[in-house]
């Protein structure tokens, strides 16, 4: 048995310029600074003792063809490893794997590729990992996403990840000291807003509506590299400022990433006292990132725990890994 261990991603700022309309049209091309979070995907991947196909996930899929497979993901990372028969595969997820804004669906992707690969028995590089996993994503299935939760994943670690007008993607690990680790996982705040949404029904609505309004993604590229520089130098609390700078610019860019809900919500955190807040992922639900001291975490917890989960932004370090392996 094979399993694979992936994290999901929490991202600062920059998030709508890791698209390839955005990078590749702009000679600076994209920037997002994010981090890789201590919530997991993992995947296993078992020998069946015939040639059928089991996938186990939110429904249990039997087949004797891989391309019956209605998991479009399984389907073609089986189809992109030559992994296509006998074998079982399941997914676990501590966070729901779709419609929280942690970029959770690529991570699923990026493990999958990392269990089959390895059940062929090879040994694949991170970048070949979110490579291979926005190929699968973008290229071949047409998701209308971005290319920042594939990297993250697969490398771990906070970093500042740069996609060229060539192409290219470049990711350069931010290195802390642990007294700001542990300021980051005391001071910041994950808050599931109890709605979940298609980020691809949000984000194919939003491209055009996005390039209207490209000096608020260029603004929002800017972002990327000050909360690099914020981080660095230990200055949460003007990248907690920044965050409601960058919810602002983000919701001036569609109107699908809000709604009265979670404008009422926003409310309520920042009435809490919070530095600033924003909503993660394409928008339309998922979770909050908070900023604040200790005496506001205790606020949030008071105002928003009865009803709504709260995390802590853990780092992971790892990216995606194999944390099983007998065969």
């Amino acid at each position: 048995m094979i399993i694979s261990r992936t994290p999901v991603r929490v991202s600062f700022c920059g998030g709508g310029t890791d698209t390839d309309w955005f990078s590749k049209a702009h000679k600076n091309g994209g920037m997002v600074t994010s981090l890789a979070l201590g919530k997991y995907i993992h995947v296993t991947v078992n020998q069946r003792f015939d040639n059928r196909i089991r996938v186990s996930y939110s429904k249990l899929e039997i087949v004797d063809n891989f391309e019956d497979l209605e998991h479009e993901l399984v389907r073609e990372s089986m189809r992109m490893t030559g992994v296509t028969s006998g074998v079982e595969i399941t997914t676990i997820a501590d966070i729901p794997s779709r419609g929280t804004g942690l970029g959770s669906s690529s991570s699923v992707t990026v493990g999958l590729l990392n269990a089959l690969h390895c059940f062929a028995g090879r040994s694949v590089s991170a970048s070949q990992l979110a490579s291979e996993a926005c190929q699968i994503e973008i290229d071949i299935l047409g998701q209308p996403i971005g290319r920042q939760d594939q990297y993250a994943a697969s490398f771990g670690g906070i970093n500042t990840i740069n996609f060229c007008q060539n192409g290219d993607v470049l990711v350069e690990p931010i290195e802390i000291s642990e007294s700001i680790r542990l300021r980051i996982s005391e001071e910041f705040t994950l808050i599931f807003t109890g709605k979940s949404r298609s980020a691809s029904s949000v984000l194919s609505n939003s491209v055009n509506e996005g390039k209207s309004a490209i000096e608020n993604l260029l603004r929002i590229r800017e972002q990327a590299d000050e909360a690099s520089n914020y981080i660095n130098s230990g200055d949460l609390s003007k990248l907690g400022a920044l965050l409601n700078e960058a919810w602002g610019m983000k919701r001036g860019i569609s109107k699908s990433v809000s709604n009265d809900f979670l404008d009422r919500m926003y409310e309520r955190i920042i009435s809490t006292g919070a530095t600033g807040a924003k909503l993660l992922g394409a928008g339309g639900g998922g979770f909050f990132l908070v900023h604040g001291d200790l005496t506001t975490r205790q606020k949030l917890e008071l105002e928003f725990s009865s009803n709504y989960r709260m995390i802590p932004l853990i780092i992971d370090d790892m990216g995606s890994s194999i944390i099983h392996n007998d065969s």
